[in-house]
């Protein structure tokens, strides 16, 4: 050990060590021999305290005396110099570490001083009952407590215990036992030997002048305690982490699941890697796959289908909330029955004046109020048989259907489909027989007629109203109105307005300027101008809404129809329309919606049976097919038209519809007509000034049409001129071979005898022999004594020569007959 007050040196060594001390200025340099092997050591003899490294400034001092004496080189030098300034950074950690580690006892003793004092132990109590030894053996045992402590805080707070290269022995120590110091002289002589040894490597400037052989720590190991530390701390606020419930669809991509995680798409990544899986972020995973990786972050499933989009989509009501709406009103019947007419003279307008061909192609929605103020709500569908659809749909929608009949025509095709409708739908039927101010009207004929199809009326002692109107004079006009009102009443019809509205597209049509454009009819809820709506494959936000005489409104309620501005795309009529809460769910919806619709067109039903494939491959070699393309005003007739034209198909000609839609006939359609050559028909529509340039560029053609009527029939007799002409055959007479003549010029020519009939040159010939035909061909030339001639008649001779074909013997028969086509039509 070093006497701070003398500053002397005092070493004990074996007998067969060496030692030799040499003193420089403030430094001791000493060197111990033991054999071949010599050790330097350099001490400071200025006071430091106890483990604390050399200043720079002293380091550079010894190291500089060392390179005086010989020991160092320049390049010595300044690695030891290098080693120094890292001793001194490592220090300075360590007592960063020190002060964490106070800071952490500190803490703990508070705790434990706390907990002492919540939960305080009694004083034991000795056998013998002595006071005064209890209180020695108290004191002790604080004293030993105290002194273990400040031990065990002493250890905590020093980072690493700090021995040196040999011990120094003051004068108080030389009473100890000789034996120890032999030993640990021993020890330190060879840590001398081990550590500065020439050409050893490990050598520090440090180890060299402070004698410290402790290990040093590491950088890793204070940043593994400084992060324990900020864990403990962590873990005294109590953190927890948040457990979340997943929702997880059939397929998600990576990217989607770490979001919905809250973790990094990195760690998700890694997590696939484990399984075995290699994806990217951007990469579709299928739910199984998801499932796992979500469990192995510790969340919760809850696993999801696509069809689970639309449930809640429509709600029920609370019967609480209802009030009563206007009644929904389809009038039905057979064409050119008076159901416009009707309409009309209930509006006080004209709008069967204003149809082509004087009938009904579109359905339409009207709102009538009574006298005394209440509405009535009026749906008008076409009465011709191309569009059962409309009708159809008109009977589904509806809350009482009025059947128009005409008296002087009675029930016919259409409103025998009508009553079918109704009672498919089950809505009670409400009887008009019309145009009974028409001479030879006969309204008890229309009502026994109604028995044969189920409809008994109150005359007849049945639950159907029926009135005797007049649409023209205005006849019991009235008296209709209280009838619907009266049925209204017995329905108890009623809706909530305070609500998301619910409704079904009754029309749908494309109007130049406002885009997709359909009349909705409201079932429940308010729709307002700025609501999200849904409806089949198409969503949008309400732009405007207008009722049937075009003036702006800013809300419908339940019973009460409407044009729609602001489909994303045209809607089909039928389909829903439902409001939403927002965009983003409008567009999963409607994109669900739309991939279902693709796969159904994608399911094909293929033969299953290589018979099967052949005969279908022959049957479509029959086949003739016009290709057309249809566009009409509204998707309804355009519904009706192609349904009507599928109609036609036979056996031997089709119609193959390429594309139908809505709107004027532009420049893709006519692109789309040349590149399949197909025939297109607008119906009510017109081409844009594009399209008719390219229509007489590309010599497309283009027929347009107002009536259906005009359509179907015009389509009809094309396919009819498709179809194979029928062959008739007409016989004209038989002759017998007599006998052969060789003709240089001609050939073999027959000499025959007219038996029957006639014989003309050109006819076609049937060449028989012993009653069984040899040759089917036709009449070469025709000659009677030795002139050509055009026919030769029953009972003359003439020569006949058969077109390719010399093989006649005489006593063949030769039949002559020619053939008729006549052009097949199509029922």
């Amino acid at each position: 050990m070093t006497d701070q007050k003398k500053g002397t040196l005092s070493l004990s060594l074996p007998t067969d060590i060496k030692k030799t001390t040499e003193l420089s200025g403030n430094r001791v340099r000493q060197s111990f021999s033991h054999g071949k092997t010599k050790v330097v050591a350099v001490e400071v003899k200025k006071k430091r305290v106890s483990g604390k490294p050399p200043s720079v400034e002293e380091s550079k001092l010894s190291l500089a005396e060392l390179q005086k004496s010989g020991d160092l080189t320049n390049r010595e030098l300044e690695t030891r110099v290098k080693a120094v300034r890292d001793a001194i950074k490592e220090s300075k950690e360590q007592e960063e570490l020190r002060i964490i580690r106070e800071q952490e006892e500190k803490e703990r003793e508070r705790l434990r001083a706390e907990e002492e004092a919540r939960n305080p132990k009694p004083p034991e109590v000795d056998e013998a009952g002595s006071d005064q030894n209890q209180s020695e053996i108290a004191e002790k045992k604080s004293d030993s407590e105290t002194e273990k402590s400040k031990n065990e805080r002493v250890e905590k707070i020093s980072p690493r215990k700090h021995s040196r290269d040999y011990d120094y022995e003051d004068d108080s120590s030389s009473g100890k036992n000789s034996a120890k110091k032999t030993s640990a002289v021993k020890r330190n002589i060879e840590e001398l030997r081990r550590r500065y040894a020439p050409g050893a490597g490990r050598i520090s400037i440090h180890n060299a002048l402070d004698g410290d052989d402790g290990k040093i720590r590491s950088l890793s190991s204070i940043k593994r305690a400084r992060q324990k530390h900020k864990a403990i701390k962590t873990d005294m606020t109590g953190e927890v982490k948040i457990i979340k419930e997943v929702i997880l669809p059939e397929t998600i991509s990576i990217q989607e699941l770490s979001n919905r995680m809250a973790v990094r798409t990195g760690d998700v990544v890694k997590t696939l890697m484990k399984l075995g899986v290699m994806a990217t972020a951007a990469q579709i995973i299928d739910a199984d796959t998801a499932e796992l990786i979500i469990m192995e972050f510790g969340h919760k499933v809850k696993r999801v289908s696509d069809s689970d989009i639309e449930i809640g989509l429509k709600k029920k009501d609370d019967p609480a909330d209802l009030q009563p709406r206007p009644p929904v009103v389809t009038v039905m019947g057979h064409v050119d029955h008076g159901k416009t007419s009707l309409l009309d003279a209930l509006r006080k307008t004209d709008v069967a004046l204003t149809e082509a061909g004087g009938i009904t192609q579109c359905i339409g929605a009207y709102q009538v109020t009574t006298s005394d103020g209440r509405k009535i709500t009026f749906i008008d569908t076409p009465g011709h048989a191309a569009f059962t659809e409309m009708r159809s749909r008109g009977a589904n929608v509806t809350d009482i259907v009025v059947l128009v009949v005409a008296a002087d025509d009675g029930v016919k095709d259409q409103t025998i489909e009508a009553i079918n409708h109704a009672q498919a739908a089950g809505v009670p039927l409400v009887v008009a027989i019309n145009k009974t101010d028409k001479p030879g009207s006969a309204p008890e004929n229309v009502r026994k007629d109604l028995l044969n199809q189920n409809v008994v009326t109150e005359s007849f002692g049945g639950d159907v109203m029926d009135v005797e109107i007049s649409a023209k004079a205005g006849k019991n006009l009235n008296k209709l109105e209280e009838v619907i009102l009266l049925q209204a009443e017995i329905l108890e019809l009623k809706a909530n307005p305070n609500r998301e509205a619910e409704g079904i597209v009754i029309e749908s049509k494309v109007e130049k300027g406002l885009g997709p454009v359909a009349t909705v009819l409201i079932n429940k809820g308010t729709l307002r101008c700025g609501d999200i709506f849904v409806s089949g494959t198409a969503f949008g936000r309400v732009r405007a809404i207008r009722n049937h005489l075009g003036e702006s409104l800013k809300e419908i309620t339940p019973g009460t129809p409407g044009e729609i501005i602001g489909f994303s795309c045209p809607t089909i009529p039928g389909d829903d329309f439902i409001v939403v809460e927002n965009e983003s769910k409008a567009r999963e919806i409607t994109g669900y919606r739309d991939r279902k619709k693709r796969e159904q067109t994608w399911v094909i039903s293929a033969p299953t049976t290589v018979e099967q494939m052949f005969s279908k491959l022959k049957a479509d070699e029959k086949l003739r097919v016009l290709s057309v393309i249809v566009k009409a005003d509204v998707q309804g007739s355009s519904e009706a038209v192609c349904t009507s034209l599928k109609k036609l198909a036979t056996d031997e000609v089709a119609v193959r519809i390429i594309h139908a839609g809505i709107g004027e006939i532009t420049e893709s359609d006519v692109a789309l007509a040349r590149a399949s050559n197909a025939l297109i028909l607008g119906f009510n529509v017109r081409a844009n000034m594009q399209a008719r340039d390219q229509i007489s560029l590309d010599k497309i053609q283009v027929k347009y049409y107002s009536v259906i009527y005009d359509l179907i029939d015009d389509v009809k007799a094309l396919l009819s001129g498709m179809l194979t002409p029928e062959i008739l055959e007409h016989f004209l007479g038989t002759a017998e071979v007599k006998k052969l003549f060789d003709v240089s010029k001609f050939g073999k020519i027959a000499g025959c005898m007219i038996v029957n009939g006639l014989v003309k040159r050109g006819a076609k010939a049937r060449l028989l022999r012993n009653g069984a035909v040899v040759h089917v061909g036709s009449i070469k030339s025709l000659r009677r004594n030795k002139d050509d001639v055009k026919e030769v008649k029953a009972g003359f001779e003439c020569g006949i020569s058969l077109e390719n074909y010399e093989d006649i013997h005489p006593g063949d028969m030769i039949e002559c007959f020619e053939l008729e086509e006549i052009a097949r039509q199509l029922s």
